[in-house]
């Protein structure tokens, strides 16, 4: 079996101190490489969240709860304004996916969620004023997908780890994950679930997959082309690691596509090489010199 030298890899993250925890790589369905400086543990995903709530937005669209074409306040009428703006009745679901909500400032981000007064987030974000047209503005926040996860956890009547243990973490052999809560008890769909490199691993071999599992079908092949399909260029990024956001993935050059997280936590899923490359960290400066090391050592190996 090929393996995937992570030498070049560990030297650079000495060299630059960078705070890498764990990688795995793995091409052709076999773990090809693995690189664990310290023991396993789970860990805060932060952002790589976001591409598991996309996960149960596949789910929950299988099941007819909703279409991406629902309006926002179809869903959240009673949480909205008196007097809802035109830029806010015309939000729809498939807005909070890509990040076009219309939203000039990011909401519910780290640094500012747990100083928040209000402790009716949903409210919150849904007074927040809407300064750009749905649809035609790139701006990166936590409040589309927190919203979905809140949509999902009502319709369900279930957190959003509880609905996606059976359809998703119970098939892929994982233990439900711990997941950082809103004042009202609901799960943050935008951030804060806990779970090992080997673990977010197995996100990404499904999703190279198509959305098949060990000869199962989880997933639609069709959410799993959108998801991972340019939806709306970014107002970040470059030709290395890619311009163009997707359904709360992010995409890159050659049909590359990855998961996402504060501090170096990345699943890029590599399709024209089989191949996903996953990585955990604690680098909370200068976090994409991890990723564009992965890229650098070890794409051309594979």
């Amino acid at each position: 079996m090929k393996k995937v030298d992570l030498t070049g890899f560990s030297e650079t993250v000495r060299r630059e101190e960078l705070a890498v925890r764990g990688v795995r790589v793995f091409q052709d369905g076999a773990l090809v490489g693995s690189y664990q400086p310290e023991p396993e543990q789970r860990q805060n995903q932060f952002s790589c969240t976001k591409s598991f709530t996309a996960t149960a937005v596949a789910f929950a669209l299988q099941e007819g709860m909703f279409s991406l074409d629902d309006r926002v306040l179809d869903h959240f009428q009673a949480d909205g304004p008196d007097r809802p703006s035109e830029n806010l009745r015309k939000m729809t679901l498939r807005h909070m996916l890509t990040m076009s909500m219309g939203v000039e400032q990011p909401l519910l981000m780290s640094d500012t969620r747990h100083a928040l007064k209000e402790k009716d987030w949903v409210r919150f974000v849904l007074g927040a004023e809407v300064v750009h047209e749905p649809g035609s503005v790139f701006r990166y926040t936590n409040a589309g997908p927190y919203l979905l996860g809140i949509l999902i956890q009502r319709l369900s009547g279930q957190s959003l780890a509880d609905y996606l243990t059976p359809r998703l973490f119970v098939p892929l052999e994982m233990e439900t994950p711990e997941w950082e809560r809103d004042p009202m008890g609901c799960d943050f769909g935008a951030s804060g679930m806990r779970m090992t490199v080997s673990e977010l691993a197995k996100l990404g071999l499904l999703y190279l997959q198509k959305g098949v599992w060990n000869g199962r079908r989880l997933l639609e092949e069709s959410w799993v082309e959108a998801a991972a399909s340019p939806q709306i260029e970014a107002d970040e990024g470059d030709e290395e690691i890619g311009r163009h956001y997707g359904y709360l993935f992010w995409t890159m050059p050659d049909g590359m596509f990855r998961a996402d997280g504060m501090g170096g936590q990345y699943c890029v899923v590599v399709p024209k090489k089989n191949a996903v490359i996953a990585v955990n960290s604690m680098q909370f400066r200068h976090e994409k010199r991890i990723l564009r090391t992965a890229l650098r050592t070890v794409l051309p190996q594979l």
